[in-house]
């Protein structure tokens, strides 16, 4: 299948793992209107595989930084120092429509993060399912250093993610944390010594989620997103949704009938 070509970005598929790397080293990786532009398509190239008449051939997606000093610094500075209010607005939900469109992926997407991690680069990582780092990473909403605010989905987010208190603190105070922090407010799932071994975590437990049935993750995916901030009692019906459509695909059928077999399930993703 075609991904697609980029001139900020490199997508790599192999063994149904997708690496999507921001590929402005030279600007610490910083998002600009350009990159924000190639991530859009690249996403939407990856979400219009994940059908079965395609044949899964993504499975998962990595996202990182090249360089070895960023993930991604935050938003381009010199690009949005020049920009009127209203373009502002536009960059700003451009780039939230790309952290929507990484939700709303039917595969689990992991940030792996090396170097900085800060503004938009924190709030790219946050979109994802969730984040290695290395012990080199730093994390942070540095914007009121700026004059400015969160425009990526990081006062949402970041909340979410590490609770009310302690992301009211990071954003008021623009503090940047290390990743021995990040750990500890569950901003980050684990912590590797270097980029290298970062790298191959992800692609270590992505290859563990590839093995399983593809619509069952998806499924998955989608309920956990959907509850995020609703009810129990919603967030139930939503659960109870997503079990009778897993029953109705084959893959559950496969899976099933290969435990009771004591096999190994091929799945399919049908």
């Amino acid at each position: 299948m075609d991904f697609g070509s980029y001139s900020t970005l490199h997508l790599d598929v192999n063994d149904s793992i997708a690496t999507l790397t921001v590929n402005r080293p030279e600007a610490l990786n910083a998002l600009s209107q350009e990159v924000v532009a190639e991530l859009w398509k690249a996403f939407t190239a990856i979400q219009d595989s994940c059908t079965h008449d395609a044949g899964w051939p993504v499975r998962g997606v990595m996202v990182t930084g090249a360089g070895g000093k960023a993930f991604v610094a935050g938003a381009d500075i010199r690009e949005i120092s020049a920009m009127e209010p209203d373009e502002a607005a536009e960059y700003s939900r451009s780039m939230q429509a790309v952290t929507l469109l990484i939700e709303k992926l039917p595969v689990p997407v992991v940030a792996a993060v090396d170097g900085f991690a800060l503004g938009g680069g924190c709030e790219l990582a946050l979109a994802c399912d969730f984040i290695y780092a290395s012990e080199a990473a730093w994390f942070g909403q540095p914007e009121v250093n700026l004059g400015l605010v969160p425009g990526f989905g990081g006062s949402v987010r970041l909340p979410q993610r590490v609770g009310l208190g302690p992301a009211r603190e990071l954003i008021y105070t623009g503090r940047r944390i290390d990743a021995a922090e990040a750990l500890r407010l569950g901003l980050v799932n684990r912590v590797l010594g270097t980029r290298e071994e970062v790298l191959a975590a992800v692609r270590e437990t992505l290859a563990e989620i590839a093995e399983k049935a593809p619509a069952a993750v998806g499924l998955a995916k989608q309920t956990i997103s959907k509850a995020t901030g609703r009810s129990t009692a919603n967030g139930l019906e939503d659960e109870a949704d997503a079990f009778r459509e897993a029953f109705a695909t084959h893959d559950m059928r496969e899976g099933t009938r290969a435990f009771l077999e004591k096999r190994a399930a091929v799945f399919t993703g049908r």
